[in-house]
């Protein structure tokens, strides 16, 4: 998989579109984030191991594939929410940890007032951060869960700046990066343009 996905499905510039909308109601915001977001994971997730197997069908005997290994999702809270439940039904074992971050308003640099992680050595860890604009908070993430243990780490992202696809690819070049849109850049204020807003306050309805 490139380090960078924009996935370029009809259905996710579709289900985007309506993101994007500044009159979409948090209701209808929260079922598209959740639609995308399964189109997303399905992309990040296309290349997982497999081994083969055996099952009973009510006629025979097959051979068949199923997935060999564990996959761990860890949301960037707390926008991140609004992208796991499709992963939970997509992969009904999976392990989940949640990082809660915020910027120090003395330095500027994100800081963690939450972390708790499964084991993360040896599994596919997917960061769920809606918004990958300035990379800073992303950046501080991948650093932490790979403090703790992890080596196959993938950001799901809804929209992305070139600024903060670039900042993290510096900080984590392994780092896979699949999203529904590549946008302009960041305006004066750190929000990505043309972008969707504040994907949390939307999601959540705290306008």
């Amino acid at each position: 998989m490139p380090q960078l996905t924009v996935v370029d499905h009809p259905l996710a510039g579709h289900l985007l579109a309506s993101l994007r909308d500044r009159t979409t109601e948090p209701e209808r915001f929260r079922v598209l984030a959740r639609n995308l977001a399964t189109v997303l994971v399905l992309e990040a997730t296309r290349d997982l191991a497999t081994r083969g197997s055996r099952v009973a069908t009510p006629l025979s005997d097959t051979d068949v594939r199923v997935l060999d290994g564990d996959v761990v999702a860890v949301p960037i809270l707390r926008a991140g929410l609004g992208l796991l439940d499709p992963v939970t039904e997509l992969f009904p074992n999976v392990r989940i940890g949640y990082a809660g971050l915020e910027r120090d308003e003395a330095t500027l640099r994100p800081t963690s007032y939450y972390l708790k992680v499964p084991e993360l050595a040896g599994r596919v860890v997917l960061v769920l951060d809606p918004m990958l604009a300035t990379g800073g908070s992303a950046s501080f993430a991948c650093s932490l869960l790979k403090e703790r243990g992890a080596t196959q780490v993938r950001l799901v992202c809804v929209v992305a700046a070139p600024e903060g696809v670039e900042r993290l690819h510096a900080d984590h070049p392994d780092v896979q990066v699949v999203t529904a849109a590549l946008d302009d850049g960041l305006n004066d204020v750190g929000y990505i343009v043309p972008g969707l807003g504040d994907f949390g306050d939307r999601l959540f309805g705290t306008l």
